[in-house]
């Protein structure tokens, strides 16, 4: 079979570094051989085209990109967003720095079939002032432009979130693109912009955990205008940013007055315990016992010695694991892409702006089947 002429090897080069593997490594991960990567990496025509389609995939990128001359522009490649998480944590697995761009890539779709059905403005994402200084003070602003009511559970804190004209993603708990793996400790992470921020939620075994990642990375948005990018330590900090984040996210899930209707002479002495105690406004709040308990160790109510008693049993109990099921496949774009992405890109379908196949491929590349049954979900048949 005929060898391409004219790789730019030094963006294969590139493209290796940024995602920290070897071209041998490369070759090994996609089933190309040794001598052949080796010969393109000396300059050498070494390579088929369906090889050189293989690497650009991998990296997320076009054929013509492995072909074009001169270095890369960094600038060019990686969105300001993106090198913002980079920079954060630079030890990012190639997968996950696929998912970012491919995130990236998903809210500039949702912006452009706004755009096609002249309906920007329905949405626009015109956040409260807030002081950065103040994060609880700033948790009652924006609990109240969220128009919250006093009982929540992850999907009504989502809905609100994105009726401000933000996107929440949530991964796939099953193994594919869109997975956050359940070995890798990022928690969740946001793209900050002017007009369409994005947040992303690793799927974890409980929604009351994925309501504190939701706030946690709102508060980066609005408080910091910034991208980032989290972990369990970061959501356990008690500096910089991550301690206003942590401090915005418990006070707008758990205000001060919530607080009262919880009865100190009611505490269990057994931390095992503590769950049951709290099981009702867990349920009414939509959020873990452990937020509810950071709360009152703030507040002056609970002890670092219980609160520290109660992480450790938590840490020590079985991980129920998230792996999700494909059973109801026309579903899980909602879940995955959340309701406002979903009715757009239908919306754009049903207005004839893109087509059938267009339509798949933005949401999770759904059999045409799935996808009319995702129509008549929304249609309510």
């Amino acid at each position: 079979m005929e060898r391409i002429q004219s790789i730019n090897h030094e963006r294969i080069a590139w493209c290796c570094a940024d995602y920290g593997i070897t071209p041998d490594e490369l070759a090994y991960e996609l089933g190309i051989a040794a001598s052949s990567m080796e010969h393109v990496m000396a300059g050498e025509d070494g390579m088929t085209f369906n090889q050189l389609r293989k690497v650009a995939e991998y990296f997320g990128r076009g054929v013509l990109f492995f072909l074009e001359s001169g270095p890369v522009d960094v600038a060019q490649v990686h969105t300001a967003q993106f090198r913002t998480l980079a920079n954060q944590k630079p030890e990012l697995t190639p997968s996950l720095k696929k998912l970012i761009e491919r995130v990236e890539k998903q809210r500039a779709v949702y912006v452009s079939l706004r755009e096609d059905l002249d309906d920007t403005e329905r949405l626009q994402f015109t956040p409260p002032e807030l002081a950065r200084k103040n994060p609880q003070e700033a948790a009652s602003i924006v609990r109240k432009w969220l128009g919250l009511a006093e009982e929540n559970d992850f999907n009504s804190y989502r809905e609100a979130v994105e009726a401000q004209g933000l996107l929440v993603f949530r991964s796939n708990g099953y193994n594919g693109k869109w997975q956050i793996p359940k070995q890798n400790p990022i928690l969740g992470f946001a793209l900050y912009d002017s007009t369409c921020p994005v947040i992303v939620i690793k799927k974890q075994s409980s929604d009351t955990q994925q309501s504190f990642t939701l706030i946690h990375e709102l508060a980066h948005l609005l408080l910091h205008k910034t991208s980032s990018i989290d972990d369990d330590q970061d959501f356990q900090s008690h500096q910089g940013n991550e301690r206003d984040a942590n401090a915005f996210a418990g006070h707008l899930l758990v205000p001060n007055v919530f607080l009262t209707v919880i009865r100190d002479v009611g505490r269990p002495h057994e931390v095992s315990r503590y769950d049951e105690w709290l099981a009702p406004q867990r349920k009414a709040w939509g959020i873990s016992a452990e937020v509810i308990l950071r709360r009152l160790l703030d507040a002056g109510r609970l002890t670092h010695t219980q609160y520290s008693a109660y992480r450790q049993w938590r840490a020590k109990l079985p991980v129920q694991e998230a792996d999700g099921t494909r059973q109801y496949r026309y579903r899980e774009p909602r879940h995955l892409f959340g309701d406002m992405f979903v009715r757009t890109v239908l919306d754009a379908l049903n207005a004839h702006h893109i087509t059938l196949a267009k339509a798949s491929t933005y949401l999770d590349s759904l059999k045409i089947k799935d996808l009319h049954q995702l129509e008549n979900l929304y249609a309510g048949l």
